[in-house]
């Protein structure tokens, strides 16, 4: 009796969807929309964000 072993493919790795810099350029356009809304009850997730993003670049 012969197995017929079938090999699974390997996923690929992922690449990064955004770059180091993107990164600094988000943060920056987050940074100048925070000062747009900042009497705003949705600038504190903005804020948040703003906060996330600079642990990351």
């Amino acid at each position: 009796m012969t197995m017929d072993i079938t090999e699974m493919p390997q996923p690929t790795r992922s690449r990064a969807v955004f770059s180091q810099e993107d990164f600094g350029l988000i943060r920056t356009a987050i940074a100048h929309y925070l000062r747009e809304v900042q009497d705003k009850p949705e600038s504190v997730k903005y804020a948040n964000l703003y906060h996330r993003l600079g642990r990351v670049s």
